[in-house]
């Protein structure tokens, strides 16, 4: 089972106060970039895994898509879901998706944000979603970059002309990391770039798109802390297609 950090009121607290979480989509600064990787999804279905509060979820039917999906391993990230959400289309469930197993041939499309690296066996659930997915349904998610992830430490240092340097080293090694975030211990699971995207390849997927994301000048000037995100990517945007 996939930890449930979520649900410890502490971190739940904290992590209720993120910008994304108060101001929903326009306090996601990847969004813009997110959107252009999404396909048209009126009419169709969808499933949006690690949904959270249900931002995408409500956003998809919003774009005309006809049923959504939302599923979360926290009760109380469903929770305030459903208490957001006025909108019989929608659909909340709490479940694990180290193993969840979702209908054949049901979604035109599949979405996560920044859920994929708490998940320990990331080929099982590729492979899961291929099946879940109609013909030429697509796939799009984020996850932490690589980069941002793999060190056993990650954080800010200097380099000797005093410019901000980001670690890299245990790269290659992959595996459990532990990271303090509002409390400590979170559980989250490094892999390569390679080895992402290869799990997508071996499962049947064809990728579209791959981005690891930074601000635009537009956003930097209009969010200075911003800036620290063009010295290393922190998110990997990815699009597939079955």
């Amino acid at each position: 089972m996939a930890q449930n950090i979520y649900d410890d009121p502490g971190f739940f607290a904290g992590y209720s106060q993120l910008p994304r979480q108060v101001r929903g989509l326009l306090g996601a600064p990847e969004w813009p970039a997110i959107r252009a990787l999404l396909p048209d999804i009126a009419g169709k279905r969808a499933v949006d895994l690690g949904c959270g509060f249900g931002w995408v979820s409500r956003w998809m039917r919003e774009q005309g898509a006809s049923d959504v999906l939302g599923v979360d391993l926290s009760q109380n990230m469903i929770a305030r879901a459903t208490a957001m959400t006025q909108d019989a289309a929608i659909t909340y469930e709490i479940a694990d998706l180290e193993t969840l197993e979702l209908p054949k041939s049901t979604f035109d499309l599949a979405y996560s944000a920044l859920t994929f690296h708490y998940i320990r066996d990331f080929d099982r659930l590729a492979r899961m979603l291929y099946r879940a997915l109609v013909p030429e349904g697509h796939l799009v998610f984020t996850i932490e970059h690589p980069i941002y992830m793999a060190a056993a430490h990650p954080d800010w240092g200097q380099d000797e002309d005093g410019r901000k340097t980001w670690p890299v080293n245990r790269y290659f090694i992959e595996g459990e990391r532990r990271t303090d975030w509002y409390v400590k211990g979170v559980l989250k699971y490094h892999r390569t770039i390679g080895t992402t995207l290869n799990a997508l390849i071996g499962a049947g997927f064809t990728l579209r798109h791959v981005e690891e994301f930074s601000p635009t000048r537009e956003q930097v000037k209009a969010m200075p802390e911003l800036a620290d995100e063009l010295e290393r990517p922190m998110m990997l945007l990815v699009s597939a297609q079955r």
